[in-house]
C-alpha cells in the first residue's frame, strides 16, 4: 500500500499528525485520542506501517510508534506536479485574458 492510500482514511491522517506533533507513543496513548476500539487503532496502525508512513520500535513490552516524514517525499513530490502544472496552465490563462483572446 502506498502512502496515498494510507492517508486517504481521516483516523489515519489523525494518528499521523497525533504522531508527528507528540512524538513516540504506544498504541493505547494513541487509542486514547478515538473513540474506537483498540482493534480499529490497530488496524489502522498495521496499514500505516505496511505504507511506511510510521515506524514501530519494540521497548520492553511496549511497542511505539513514530510519524516517519520521509513518507511524505511521494506526496510532496506530487503535490509540486500538480502545482507547477495548475500554475502554468493560470499563467497561459492569464496572458491570454490581458491579451483579450478569451
Amino acid at each position: 500500500m502506498d502512502a496515498f492510500l494510507a492517508l486517504a482514511e481521516p483516523r489515519r491522517r489523525r494518528v499521523v499528525e497525533i504522531l508527528a506533533h507528540r512524538g513516540k507513543l504506544s498504541a493505547s496513548q494513541i487509542c486514547e485520542e478515538f473513540d474506537v476500539t483498540p482493534q480499529a487503532i490497530s488496524q489502522h496502525l498495521r496499514v500505516l506501517r505496511e505504507a511506511n508512513v510510521i515506524r514501530m520500535e519494540k521497548s520492553a513490552q511496549r511497542r511505539l510508534y513514530t510519524f516517519n516524514p520521509q513518507s511524505t517525499i511521494q506526496i510532496q513530490a506530487w503535490a509540486n506536479e500538480m502545482a507547477k502544472l495548475w500554475n502554468g496552465r493560470l499563467e497561459r490563462l492569464d496572458r491570454m485574458l490581458k491579451k483579450g483572446a478569451v
